[in-house]
């Protein structure tokens, strides 16, 4: 007989190799698990029944935006409340380290648009109590924790560092011994336990560039030079450990720009790259087919890339006091910087309506007629209530773009609208699920904190996947979204309920598991909110061995870690 610290009995265990599920029990002992098999003999301080519910690893969320929110939220909800119990930050080359004290408030505003991150809530919620990268470890290492953290290396505030904000943003490439001081930093930071590095170049030129500056200028990565890439691509290569997030679009003239570069960088580096992002879009099934097609292809000639799949159905709830997501165009981009004062009289001012007009905007929305009036404020705007700005335009005689922004504009900006995301049919998460190296997610928890809810995704997956469309089986989700993501990530001791893991662990209910309406959560520091929405279904979530959720609830135990990096297995 042997005494564990907690025993799961007879719950159904799907165990994210991809094996048959089966019923049996689990023991855990010192957060990891320490035996799979009949322990009905056998006893515990704790014991959970499982009985008629799914026991699975619980589920690794790799793109995440959690740098400040984790200080302030152990839980980084969404994400902990709906089954993640490990995720990624730093994605897209944006975060808070290195940074010198005399940078940290230009270091928070980068963040105010590009990622949406309210500036009052990092200003009050942040205990900026390092500069050094290793500084900032160490400091997410004290910070409560109900989720467990690996970190990227952001290289937008790692090349500010080196060259100064002027000529990083400048676009200048670095000198060799430049280049070798960013080597030199990321592989310090990787000795203190950093997973890899990141970067969003989305190059002006491209015409997809809708993350930007709070002024509406490019961030630095989006001018940075392939043969930055290439010199920290080696540094991995020399040390052959961690992997790299990369969101790219090439020039517009050369569509296979990005393509050779993410080829040249995963054959320098020899590591995983994460590509972002595969995302379908109703006009151009082709697009994300072509993309799937050319990562399989990749994968064939040994090269590491992997596809970041947008899983959710997640809309956009938004006001233009906040939306930023059409700043792809320069028109709309400009057109929504500044004040709320100075957003009105630009959206109102007839001069620019031709621009914004003649503007195509596709990444973020299926197109600005589906978008729906979802709360306009007064009495001459109130009878377009839940019509779409089709609905509007038919009716006025006007073009989508003036009666969207006319009912905006006499709102004072406050009307709320709903934006249906691109392209994504059953057909389209068939297509995306269809290929061995996808992996759902892009959950952005912790950006776009006001017009976005996408965290709900290991939960939607589920539902709508499995239970609803029978899309892939349960024992291949649980897979896309634990073992592999694990795998991508070197979290070499997660995302399968084996022996000798971490016990990170979901335990839910299959046929009542779902997301919850969408809310408003005045919780942010500063006065701020956030859209959220809440899980039901989920009976325990473990991290660590120490159960974080009961019964969709908060316990408030913070048994979550820093992953520090260990080297990626594929």
């Amino acid at each position: 007989m042997t005494h564990f610290d907690t025993i799961i009995r007879n719950g159904t265990v799907v165990d994210g190799t991809r094996a048959p599920r089966r019923v049996t029990d689990i023991g855990v002992a010192d957060g990891r698990i320490a035996a799979v098999g009949d322990l009905s003999e056998d006893t515990a301080t704790k014991s959970i029944d499982a009985t008629g519910l799914i026991v699975a690893p619980g589920f690794v969320d790799l793109h995440t935006h959690y740098d400040a929110q984790l200080f302030w939220d152990p839980y980084l909800s969404m994400s902990g409340w709906h089954g993640v119990t490990s995720v990624v930050i730093g994605n897209c080359g944006f975060g808070f380290a290195p940074v010198r004290p005399e940078a940290r408030d230009r270091a928070m505003l980068t963040m105010v648009r590009t990622e949406a991150i309210p500036y009052e809530s990092m200003k009050e919620g942040m205990p900026w109590d390092w500069v050094s990268f290793p500084e900032f470890l160490d400091s997410v290492d004290r910070a409560p924790k109900a989720v467990n953290v690996r970190a990227f290396v952001p290289l937008a505030p790692l090349m500010t560092w080196v060259m100064g904000l002027e000529r990083a943003k400048a676009g200048e490439l670095p000198t060799d011994d430049e280049h070798g001081e960013m080597a030199r930093l990321l592989g310090e930071a990787m000795d203190a336990g950093a997973g890899g590095w990141s970067a969003q170049r989305l190059k002006p030129s491209s015409g997809a560039n809708v993350q930007r500056d709070y002024d509406g200028t490019p961030m630095v990565t989006d001018v940075m030079h392939d043969e930055t890439c290439l010199v920290l691509g080696r540094v991995l290569r020399d040390r052959n450990d961690g992997f790299i997030q990369l969101t790219m679009a090439g020039s517009a003239g050369d569509p296979t720009e990005s393509s050779r570069h993410y080829e040249a960088l995963a054959a320098e580096s020899g590591r995983p790259i994460l590509y972002n992002v595969l995302q379908p879009f109703d006009s151009m099934p082709d697009l994300h087919r072509n993309r799937i097609k050319w990562i399989e292809d990749c994968q064939a000639r040994g090269l590491k890339i992997y596809g970041q799949a947008v899983t959710t159905d997640a809309g956009f709830t938004f006001t233009f006091e906040d939306w930023n997501l059409f700043d792809e165009s320069d028109a709309w981009c400009e057109a929504t910087t500044g004040t709320n004062a100075e957003r009105l009289a630009k959206l109102a001012d007839p001069g620019r309506r031709q621009a914004l007009r003649d503007a195509r905007v596709f990444a973020a929305v299926s197109g600005i007629a589906n978008i729906v009036v979802l709360s306009p404020k007064t009495d001459a705007t109130k009878r377009w209530s839940n019509h779409t700005i089709a609905d509007v335009a038919k009716a006025t005689g006007q073009h989508p773009v003036d009666a969207l922004l006319d009912i905006a504009v006499a709102d004072g900006l406050r009307t709320t609208f709903y934006a249906t995301p691109n392209g994504l049919s059953n057909e389209h998460l068939r297509d995306l699920l269809s290929t061995e190296y996808a992996l759902p997610g892009v959950s952005d928890g912790g950006a776009h904190t006001k017009f976005l809810t996408a965290g709900r995704f290991p939960t939607e997956l589920i539902v709508r996947a499995v239970r609803t469309h029978n899309i892939v089986s349960l024992e291949e989700a649980h897979y896309r979204l634990a073992a592999l993501p694990a795998k991508c990530a070197g979290f070499t001791d997660r995302g399968t309920l084996e022996v000798g893991m971490g016990a990170d662990i979901v335990i839910y209910d299959f046929d009542t598991l779902d997301s919850g309406p969408p809310e408003v959560a005045h919780d942010l520091p500063g006065g701020e909110w956030r859209r959220i929405q809440r899980a039901t279904g989920y009976r325990h979530i473990l991290v660590n061995g120490e159960v974080t959720i009961e019964n969709d609830t908060e316990t408030g135990v913070y048994a979550g870690r820093l992953l520090r990096n260990s080297p990626a297995l594929v």
